[in-house]
């Protein structure tokens, strides 16, 4: 148990909120996690799914101390979690969008295929002995510097046309988006234009007001960060506060840097 009490100081996730001070979270209707890599919004969001239950189309990275964080946590609610309650992550996103297009474009490449591979490559003790190789190491490479999602990302992106991304983004959320949930979305704008981030605002403001949604999102996005009556925990501070969005710095370096090109603009 020594042993273990020490791991608890080093091992992922412990640690990885605590450092900013964060111990607890108080929910809005809309609830946002902002900050940059490695501040734990994508991580507290993976703590809530994983003590809530909710249900993902995805797995995803997790330590051997993942449980044992998780059953520290606790929770209060003051209604039960609706049924249609879930967690909405890129990955999900990708894996909609990458069967979309295999459906409408016939791509034979799936992505168990590629799990496959992956695992190969991984732990291959493969070696180079001539150039015809060359294309094989690459992708052994590839494998042992990529998490599993990232090397099916990339090696399939070239299938995906690009324009379509955002709709088919888009079509994703309206789709898992029911009445009266509770959703975690982590960095949904991936994949979307400037112009699909306003109109995913729009929907989920409406799904807000309209539907009895509640939304807890981790992003950097300034158009998702602008929704109204959003509380937002910025995960960067020491500790971590609440702010206005045109407080935080992300925010603050898109208004400077436009306001230094202002003139261009006229």
């Amino acid at each position: 148990m020594a042993q273990k009490r020490t791991c608890y100081d080093t091992f992922y996730p412990f640690q990885v909120l605590s450092k900013h001070g964060l111990t607890r979270l108080d929910f809005e209707p809309v609830t946002i996690l902002y900050g940059g890599n490695g501040s734990g919004k994508t991580t507290a969001l993976n703590v809530i799914a994983e003590k809530l239950a909710l249900d993902r189309d995805t797995l995803y990275n997790r330590s051997n101390f993942f449980e044992d964080y998780t059953g520290m946590c606790d929770y209060e609610e003051e209604l039960p979690v609706p049924k249609e309650s879930r967690i909405i992550t890129s990955d999900d996103v990708f894996d909609f969008m990458l069967n979309l297009r295999s459906i409408n474009d016939g791509i034979n490449l799936k992505r168990e295929e590629l799990f496959e591979n992956y695992l190969e490559d991984k732990y291959s003790h493969f070696q180079m002995k001539s150039l015809d190789d060359y294309e094989r190491l690459k992708k052994v490479n590839m494998a042992k510097r990529k998490t599993q999602s990232r090397y099916v990302r990339e090696n399939l992106m070239d299938n995906v046309r690009e324009h379509s991304n955002g709709e088919s983004a888009f079509i994703y959320f309206s789709e898992k988006i029911k009445e009266n949930g509770l959703y975690l979305l982590d960095e949904p704008e991936n994949s979307l234009s400037p112009e699909r981030q306003q109109e995913l605002l729009r929907f989920l403001q409406d799904s807000v007001r309209f539907f009895g949604c509640q939304f807890i999102i981790a992003t950097h996005s300034p158009f998702l960060l602008s929704m109204n009556g959003a509380k937002i925990y910025d995960m960067d501070e020491e500790p971590v506060d609440v702010k206005r969005w045109t407080e935080l710095e992300n925010v603050r370096a898109y208004y400077d840097f436009f306001k230094k090109h202002e003139h261009e603009f006229e």
